[in-house]
């Protein structure tokens, strides 16, 4: 790779990206309640090597070395999420103590001059949720705007951007359609209906947060690939045109047309389905309620062909290309590509923010003398350039990207791998919680502190 100059515009934001029950562990303190995260990862078989969030990252008590690591990266703006299960850990009852440490995470950026962005919703539903039926009950939806509510009312001064929710296609597909995500149910009937909560959920809480008049903006995040056929034959157009609805449309559509598509919805769902009953009259009026911006979750591409014998007739190729360690296989262009085709079909001005982006790969620590300890990740530092690289060119061609959060600030808790994958920008030894800057955070603060940057990859930057 050649040296470049990525220069962004004046007012760039440049974050980093964390969830709650990834890195606070802490989970039974002052008050707080059980997550379907909590209860997933203590069955035995769920996640790998059986490891769970109790402890994590240790964020919960270690707050203030946190927030001065990220003044120390020199961020402009951080997304986190709050717990749920902090906040209502038990039915009608708030727990203080939650509120509180929220208020001194915000508090604590606020005083480091950096931007919080607020995730609502990032997977953690109160277990006592669940067992009233989860994001298959309605009645969720009730609950999560109450939640909403709150959160508007406790920081709606303090906080000029919200997240509704992270990712939809994960909290519906993978926790009730596949079942590899909490709560872990395979019933592609319960993922539609979890589905359409979610985002019947985010429509209504976006009007609750224009209804109070909070001068901040509301958006969505959604994890969206760029999907190709194989071939330019039928078949394989087709499949693709599945995995797009599958991947990207089923999301996308609903929140911008008002629609779900038909495709899948055939294809997928409706063999598990009876009827659509629980998509009532001015649902998808809700649904479609404008919103301030769109964040974008990028990480890989999807290849696909048409087979006979695969579910729904897709298949998916492996990887032609160099992959991560979650075996993703690294398309930047992909990037670009993704964001010029929803610029163009859903979003027009409205709008956009990467809201995450990074690779897991394999991080060793290496004595380095007096300089210390050191991570030498020459491949992460190489994946961000050149996903960088593609945000600008779309930026250059009027695109309207506002900023990018680099996922994660630190290593943590990656759902069912377990703690053997690593996206940290700072390595964190989980043994004794030290954290280590490796060199893609200090590429990254050359980037943030110049807004750009000549890059010169070398294995010891």
């Amino acid at each position: 790779m050649t040296a470049s100059k990525l220069t962004f515009p004046i007012g760039f934001e440049w974050g980093v990206a964390t969830s709650a029950y990834q890195i606070e562990g802490g989970v039974l303190e002052d008050g707080r309640g059980e997550s379907i995260w909590d209860h997933f990862s203590h069955t035995p078989g769920k996640i790998h090597e059986n490891e769970s969030g109790d402890i994590a990252c240790d964020h919960y008590h270690r707050l203030d070395q946190d927030l001065d690591l990220l003044h120390n990266l020199g961020v402009t703006t951080y997304r986190f999420s709050i717990a749920w299960p902090r906040i209502f850990p038990a039915k009608g009852k708030v727990e203080e103590r939650g509120i509180n440490f929220y208020r001194r995470l915000i508090d604590g950026l606020h005083q480091r001059g950096i931007t919080p962005t607020v995730t609502i919703y990032h997977w953690d539903l109160p277990q006592w949720l669940q067992d009233e039926g989860g994001w298959v009950n309605r009645e969720t939806v009730d609950h999560f705007v109450e939640y909403a509510r709150l959160l508007f009312q406790e920081f709606g001064s303090l906080v000029p951007r919200w997240i509704t929710h992270n990712e939809p296609w994960c909290t519906a597909f993978l926790g009730y359609g596949l079942g590899v995500h909490a709560p872990g149910i395979k019933d592609w009937g319960a993922a539609a209906r979890a589905a359409h909560h979610v985002l019947l959920s985010h429509g209504l809480v976006v009007k609750e947060f224009h209804r109070l008049d909070l001068k901040g903006e509301i958006g969505i995040t959604l994890n969206l690939n760029h999907v190709e056929a194989a071939s330019d034959s039928d078949p394989d157009r087709l499949a693709a045109d599945l995995a797009d609805e599958f991947s990207n449309r089923w999301f996308l559509d609903s929140i911008f047309k008002g629609r779900y598509p038909q495709l899948l919805k055939e294809g997928l769902f409706n063999p598990h389905l009876g009827n659509w009953d629980f998509v009532q009259s001015g649902d998808l009026e809700v649904i479609s309620t404008p919103i301030d911006f769109l964040g974008i979750n990028y990480y890989s591409r999807t290849v696909v062909r048409y087979k006979e014998d695969e579910p729904m007739h897709v298949e998916r190729l492996t990887a032609s290309l160099p992959t991560t360690e979650m075996g993703w296989e690294i398309y930047p262009h992909g990037l670009y590509l993704l964001l010029k085709r929803v610029r163009e079909e859903y979003t027009g001005e409205l709008p956009l923010f990467i809201t995450e982006n990074g690779a897991a790969f394999t991080d060793e620590v290496t004595e380095n003398g007096a300089k210390g300890k050191s991570v030498v990740d020459t491949k992460r530092v190489e994946f961000l350039h050149d996903h960088f690289d593609a945000a600008l060119r779309f930026i250059r061609e009027g695109g309207p990207l506002r900023g990018y959060y680099v996922w994660s600030l630190m290593d943590n808790f990656e759902w069912a791998e377990g703690y053997s994958k690593r996206f940290g920008l700072v390595y964190v030894d989980y043994a004794t919680q030290e954290r280590i800057l490796k060199n893609s955070a200090k590429f990254y603060q050359r980037v943030i502190s110049q807004n750009g940057i000549e890059a010169v990859l070398e294995p010891h930057a």
